[in-house]
């Protein structure tokens, strides 16, 4: 992916389809980069993925390959700082983002679940299950059946049973799935 990135590039980015095209393979490799802990790299693509994603229009055009946008950049660069161990600027780098902001369900249940993911990391139960109830509206499923995400509404529902939406978030995630 990286020399088909480089191949993109190559042909100076003059169109949004290729802006497009090559932010949404930075942010694909930036977020595997930092899974695989590999920080200098997948910073370095984050930072390329938002440059490339500048000039793009907020909501991208119907039938796009590469559907991404400014704020679907954004939130990839949640997801590599959670990925990089650094909760704090996966907050900073989302902190601007709302759910109106992308198209589906499930991209607006996955900023719910990656902005839940940093505030867990940063020790906020409160901020956590605001952002995986807000989540798990929109998209059930992304907070149900996911075991990481589980984990998370599991481990809420011990260490913090009286917090705001703590019982209300357990008892959805542990329902049967209609």
């Amino acid at each position: 992916m990286e020399s088909a990135a480089a191949r993109v590039e190559a042909t100076g980015l003059r169109t949004d389809a290729a802006s497009s095209a090559y932010a949404q393979m930075l942010c694909t490799l930036a977020y595997t980069a930092a899974r695989g802990g590999r920080r200098t790299e997948a910073l370095a693509m984050a930072e390329g993925a938002r440059r490339a994603a500048r000039r793009l229009p907020l909501q991208a055009p119907a039938g796009r390959l590469f559907p991404i946008s400014p704020a679907a950049v954004d939130l990839y660069a949640v997801g590599v700082h959670w990925a990089l161990g650094d909760a704090g600027a996966a907050l900073e780098a989302g902190r601007n983002l709302r759910p109106e902001h992308f198209p589906t369900a499930e991209r607006k249940a996955r900023l719910g679940t990656d902005m839940a993911r940093a505030w867990w990391a940063w020790g906020r139960p409160e901020q956590t299950a605001r952002a995986l109830l807000d989540a798990h509206r929109v998209s059930p499923g992304e907070v149900r059946d996911r075991p990481a995400i589980r984990s998370i509404v599991t481990e809420l529902a011990q260490r913090h049973p009286r917090v705001v939406g703590v019982r209300e978030l357990h008892a959805a995630v542990s329902a049967p799935a209609s």
